[in-house]
């Protein structure tokens, strides 16, 4: 089979995607604006495998999208094109080991995750938007089948970042707290159950890749720093005052630590105090090595080079108040 062989099969299978229809909002826009937004990624680097995660990334692209393109009244669920895509020949969704009833409805994030391990695409497919010319090829062919009205508005040279991103991003870098939680509560009479769900994940992901940039990807008290090729990312951003406690992803309630310390940390077996001095629990006991977590007492954390961005030492108090094991 010829390249064009394959541009063509996949235009034919792109340009006829199995689609719900409700009888008041028409055929769903859910499938078209997924797939759009895979290529944005592979475009950009973020995919670089014919494998399709479920992360952070996605779902950003896919609201994005969305708020871009379509002019119906359908809810953007994300849980819905990503599941029922498997109808189509060149998407295989992988379940996790747990997921056993393969009828049951999958209609939320949560389940999505807890039940998918991944998607996988056909490989030539993957190959063939690798190509920027047989990509454009097959990105024209989607917005001229299903957004026509709107294709206008779609953005060939993909930007660093997404206007919905840049947006939540500004608002955990340089939010106060209270401005964040008010921003949050509002969200929560706004939207639906889901749509909820898919904000703070967009949210949570957007925290996790934005406060290790701020400590320069080092942990922020071990200094350990490990970066790869691949992005991906070797160091956790750790909220202090947990968000389901707190409701709050701005970078005050963030810190850098590498995984072993973000588990200690999370479990009250070290802390650190408002003076930035970290503290450990006497509940730890280990073999003194080179690796111990006893060597980090008493040293001060490494901070961001922007006072704005220290952590509140409210939420440091919090924490050695309510987590720490004394």
């Amino acid at each position: 089979m010829t390249i064009n062989d394959v541009v063509l099969k996949y235009k034919k299978q792109f340009c006829s995607l199995n689609r719900a229809t409700n009888k008041n909002l028409g055929k769903a826009p859910h499938k078209p604006i997924l797939l759009l937004s895979i290529i944005q990624l592979i475009h950009k680097g973020v995919i670089q495998t014919n494998r399709i995660y479920i992360t952070g990334e996605l779902v950003i692209a896919f609201k994005s999208n969305w708020n871009r393109l379509v002019e119906t009244n359908h809810i953007p669920n994300f849980s819905l094109p990503f599941f029922h895509l498997n109808s189509e020949p060149f998407w295989r969704l992988v379940f996790t080991n747990s997921f056993i009833d393969r009828n049951e409805k999958i209609n939320s994030l949560g389940k999505l995750k807890s039940r998918i391990d991944f998607a996988e695409i056909d490989k030539d497919l993957f190959e063939l938007l690798l190509n920027p010319i047989n990509r454009t090829e097959i990105e024209n062919i989607i917005l001229d089948t299903y957004f026509p009205n709107t294709r206008i508005n779609y953005q060939f040279e993909i930007i660093e970042n997404y206007d919905l991103e840049n947006k939540i991003k500004d608002q955990i870098l340089n939010d106060s707290r209270e401005e964040y939680q008010t921003l949050m509560s509002e969200i929560a009479k706004e939207l639906t159950e889901n749509e909820i769900e898919e904000e703070r994940y967009i949210r949570g992901s957007i925290f996790k890749r934005e406060i290790p940039k701020i400590y320069q990807n080092q942990c922020c008290i071990s200094g350990m720093r490990i970066e790869s090729t691949t992005k991906a990312q070797m160091i956790d951003a750790c909220h202090i005052v947990p968000f389901s406690i707190s409701n709050d992803d701005t970078v005050s309630n963030g810190i850098s630590l590498s995984p072993n310390l973000h588990r200690a940390y999370d479990r009250g077996l070290i802390t650190i105090n408002e003076d930035y001095i970290v503290r450990i629990s006497p509940a730890i006991k280990e073999n003194i090595t080179p690796f111990s977590i006893s060597q980090f007492s008493g040293r001060k954390i490494i901070l961001p080079k922007n006072n704005k961005d220290f952590p509140s030492p409210e939420n440091l108090i919090w924490h050695k108040k309510e987590v720490f094991i004394l």
